[in-house]
C-alpha cells in the first residue's frame, strides 16, 4: 500500500549516502524511524537486521513471511526476529512492494545463474561481508560470515512463476521513491546497495541510495 511520510529531512538525525555498488551499517534504535530513499530509481537495497543487544537474534524471512501470509513487503508490514518478536514495522512506502525471496547475489549464484566469468564480479554477499567487518563500530557484538543469512531486498521486483520459480524482473521503483520502518527493537542494519549487472533489478546500472534515522 503507498503511503506517504510526513517526517522532514533536514530533522533527521542520520543522514548518509551509499554509493552505487557500496555496504553500509548502521544503529536504528527503538522508536527511531528508519528510512531507505531509492535516489535514482530502480536500484535494488539487500538488507539485514540483527537485534543490536544480541546478533543471535536476526530478520528471519521464515517468521515474516508466515505471519503476514504475504512474501511482499509493504506498509503495515511487520519484520519479525528469528525469536518471533517485531523488529520493525513499515510506516511508510512509495514504491508499494519488495521482496523476501530473491536472496542475496554472491559469486556462486552469478556463476551458476549466468556464466562462469562471473564468478569475480563483486558481490551482494561480499559486500555484507564487508559491512561486518565495519559493524563493530555501530555496537559491540561480535557477528561473522557464519551469521549472513536470508536478507530483504527492498525495492527489487520478484515475481514468483506459476511453476512457483523466481524470475528478476524490472524494479517497479522511481527516483525518489522510499520505504520507512519504525524499529520495534534496537537493530543493527546491514545493508548491500546492490551491485549486480546481469539482471534487470538495477536496470543494469547500479545507482546510489540514502539512508536517514529520525527520533
Amino acid at each position: 500500500m503507498l503511503t506517504k511520510s510526513k517526517l522532514k529531512i533536514d530533522q533527521a538525525v542520520i543522514n548518509e549516502t551509499c554509493a552505487a555498488g557500496e555496504p553500509w551499517s548502521g544503529l536504528v534504535k527503538k522508536g527511531q524511524t528508519f528510512r531507505i530513499l531509492d535516489l535514482e530509481g530502480n536500484q535494488a537495497v539487500d538488507t539485514l537486521f540483527y537485534n543490536a543487544n544480541n546478533t543471535e537474534e536476526r530478520y528471519s524471512a521464515t517468521d515474516t513471511i508466515q505471519r503476514q501470509e504475504q512474501i511482499y513487503l509493504t506498509t503495515g508490514s511487520v519484520l519479525y526476529s528469528s525469536e518471533g518478536n517485531p523488529m520493525l514495522t513499515i510506516i511508510a512506502d512509495t514504491c508499494g512492494r519488495h521482496d523476501t525471496l530473491g536472496g542475496a547475489c554472491a559469486a556462486e549464484s552469478n556463476t551458476v545463474r549466468y556464466d562462469l566469468a562471473k564468478r569475480p564480479m563483486h558481490s551482494c554477499r561480499d559486500n555484507f561481508m564487508h559491512a561486518i567487518n565495519h559493524s563493530a563500530h555501530v555496537c559491540d557484538l561480535e557477528i561473522t560470515k557464519r551469521d549472513i543469512s536470508a536478507n530483504i531486498n527492498f525495492f527489487m521486483n520478484v515475481p514468483v512463476t506459476e511453476e512457483g520459480g523466481l524470475s528478476f524482473a524490472d524494479s517497479i521503483s522511481g527516483s525518489g521513491k522510499y520505504v520507512e520502518m519504525r524499529a520495534e527493537m534496537d537493530v543493527l542494519v546491514l545493508i548491500s546497495n546492490c551491485p549486480q549487472l546481469n539482471n534487470p533489478c538495477n536496470a543494469y546500472n547500479p545507482t546510489p541510495i540514502q539512508l536517514l534515522v529520525w527520533n
